[in-house]
């Protein structure tokens, strides 16, 4: 990726940071942002450092509270300002504010709406206008959820959110073909802060921040590892043997990498002159009730040492 120019959001740790250095490391100059401009600070720093002078990428840091439009102009802007283009966008930032449905408030779901998905918006919409100034291509990486293709408990905002940017994934894959840019959604499942909050998970992440190497049913039965093991795929999506990869849901995770399928039905039933309601009951106990899909991210099953 010599001579690319990355943007990534919510790069300041985690995920988005382990992105971030895989795209230098691959020869890519990479801004950094985060919320907190002394953790966008140290992370430029930390990616410099890690992708060496034998890369070349270089990376500089941008604070700024993704969500509207000021912000994610300011960043593209810096990216063209700093390095004179901008190729490759992959959209990290967000938050958490989990509550049940009956205890989330107002506040709690629009934060969470605004920075992911508001923020994902204005910030596709910025680098695209420029990569189609530009006139020779691009990538935008979205970074979607397993609680936006199944839902999650508590997470009524979360998984709206990453649902969203799944199905904008689609739109602007078919939107943006003629001008070349690929749009892709990943669907990473890591250690990290965020996943820390899951009850099932917590235990794994604290035993890997302890230094324990999570087992291998876990990191190829449930697809669970690392944030740089999740690094390989956004590497490989931003770069030019991803050409022909567009509109797709992929996720990775530990040791597997899966391609998610699109929405579609799973079975049918007809009615002469349409349906009414006692019709359709007997249609769904004997044509559509043994089809009904799961709901839910299924916790991981206990691992015996």
């Amino acid at each position: 990726m010599t001579g690319k120019v990355a943007l990534v959001t919510g790069a300041g740790r985690g995920l988005g940071l382990a992105y971030a250095i895989a795209l230098a490391r691959a020869g890519a100059d990479v801004v950094v942002n985060d919320l907190d401009e002394e953790l966008a600070q140290s992370a430029a720093k930390a990616v410099s450092e890690a992708a060496g002078p034998a890369a070349g990428g270089r990376a500089v840091a941008q604070a700024a509270a993704v969500g509207g439009s000021e912000a994610a102009d300011l960043l593209v802007e810096r990216a063209v300002s700093e390095f004179g283009r901008l190729d490759i966008l992959v959209t990290n930032a967000g938050i958490l504010r989990d509550r049940v449905l009956w205890k989330m408030s107002d506040d709690d779901f629009d934060d969470v709406i605004s920075t992911h998905l508001r923020g994902t918006f204005t910030c596709a919409r910025a680098a695209a206008r420029r990569m189609r100034e530009q006139g020779e291509g691009g990538r935008l990486v979205l970074v979607g959820s397993p609680a936006g293709q199944r839902g999650n408990f508590g997470q009524t905002n979360y998984a709206a959110a990453k649902a969203g940017i799944a199905a904008m994934a689609r739109t602007w894959s078919m939107e943006l073909a003629k001008a070349d840019i690929t749009v892709n959604a990943v669907v990473p499942v890591a250690a990290t802060a965020m996943t820390e909050t899951i009850p099932a998970f917590a235990p794994y992440v604290e035993a890997l921040r302890q230094g324990t190497p999570l087992p291998d049913a876990l990191r190829k039965g449930e697809g669970f590892g690392t944030a740089e093991d999740c690094a390989a795929l956004v590497a490989f999506l931003a770069s030019d043997a991803a050409r022909g990869v567009t509109g797709q849901c992929i996720g990775i995770g530990g040791d597997k990498l899966s391609l998610w399928s699109h929405p579609q039905e799973v079975n049918t039933a007809y009615a002469d002159g349409g349906w009414r309601p006692e019709t359709i009951a007997a249609a769904w106990r004997h044509s559509l009730a043994g089809a009904t899909q799961t709901v839910g991210i299924p916790a991981p099953q206990p691992v015996e040492a």
